[in-house]
């Protein structure tokens, strides 16, 4: 839908008229005049010309009555309003602390038959479950030997998505730090509104790196009402072939042996969050889908009608039409044959 911001402006259309009748000329007959009889030959010895002009006073005058109406169509504020879009009061802070060590490039994560890397996997499920969090704000926290904060808390989900692709096993280390993690969570999450605090922290090994243990963690964290949900990633069962990748020597080892799902049990458990074990995709799937009901996004929403200013067209338009004068202006004046001219032809004849 089209309008103006300020219509009010309008009101000056006339002015243009009014400037002028008030400064009319004086009519010239009624003062005191020099005439020459042969102002002709001054004229023409100055190389005036009296012809008329192929630009006339009307079609000046045209371009005048446009140009203001353009600029007093730029000061009214055109904008272009578009459909309403329903937009949330507001959403929860949610932080995702994502484990990147050096254990999460084992491949024990089955899809159709492949093995993949348990961080491909973490990709693609939480680029899903952000895709479902709009109207929240998150932010991504990736921990190996060390955290840091890879997005802070936004509402530019399709940011903290490309983000999350670009993550690499090992670049924050190869041990694993998730006391530290939860740290760095807090610290963003402290003096957010209390009831909208949310982690959901995802590793596939036990804390060997932390300076804060996680247990004092998750106690901090409950401290702060911060609630934490945690998931360990990783298979129980993965066939090793055996020499040359043949069967003989070939083996079933557990390749998270290594989770400490007691510790994550009980951060889950102090904080008010859930833990969950995500032995494969579809559990990893199941896990975020459950954390995303438990904290759905918010439903209440108000409308907003997004605007987009038009004011450059009637500003493009003012700028057309002042080149067109200033061209109108410089044109040359065409003869126009007198009947003087003629005279002096048949008199020639």
């Amino acid at each position: 839908m089209f309008e103006f911001q300020w219509p009010w402006i309008f009101v000056l259309l006339p002015l243009p008229i009014l400037v002028r009748w008030l400064s009319k000329a004086q009519n010239r007959a009624s003062g005191a005049a020099l005439r020459v009889p042969f102002f002709a030959q001054l004229r023409s010895l100055s190389g005036e010309q009296n012809t008329p002009a192929v630009n006339g006073n009307k079609f000046h005058l045209l371009l005048l009555s446009l140009l203001w109406l353009a600029l007093l169509g730029a000061c009214a504020r055109p904008i272009w309003i578009g459909d309403a879009v329903a937009m949330p009061t507001n959403g929860r802070d949610l932080m995702l602390a994502v484990d990147i060590s050096g254990s999460m490039s084992q491949e024990d994560m089955i899809i159709q038959d492949e093995a993949l890397p348990r961080l491909t996997v973490v990709k693609a499920v939480v680029n899903q479950f952000v895709e479902q969090r709009r109207g929240d704000k998150l932010g991504l926290i990736l921990f190996g030997s060390q955290p840091y904060i890879q997005s802070p808390l936004t509402f530019d989900l399709d940011t903290v998505n490309t983000l999350m692709n670009e993550a690499q096993v090992g670049f924050a280390g190869k041990q694993t730090a998730i006391g530290d993690a939860i740290g760095f969570a807090i610290k963003r999450l402290r003096e957010r509104p209390e009831n909208s605090r949310v982690v959901v922290l995802l590793t596939d090994g036990a804390d060997t790196a932390s300076n804060l243990k996680p247990l004092e963690a998750s106690k901090l964290a409950a401290a702060e009402k911060i609630k934490i949900y945690t998931i360990g990633v990783g298979a129980t069962e993965m066939r090793v072939p055996g020499i040359f990748g043949s069967n003989f020597g070939a083996r079933t080892v557990n390749p998270s042996a290594d989770l400490d799902e007691g510790t994550l049990q009980s951060i889950a458990d102090t904080t008010g969050g859930a833990y969950y074990r995500a032995r494969n995709p579809s559990e990893l799937q199941a896990a975020y889908a459950a954390i995303a009901a438990l904290e759905p996004v918010e439903q209440e929403q108000e409308m907003l009608r997004p605007e987009r200013s038009l004011l450059h067209w009637p500003l493009l338009a003012a700028a057309g039409l002042w080149l067109l004068l200033g061209l109108g202006r410089n044109l040359p004046a065409l003869p126009v044959r007198s009947n003087a001219d003629d005279t002096k032809n048949e008199a020639a004849q």
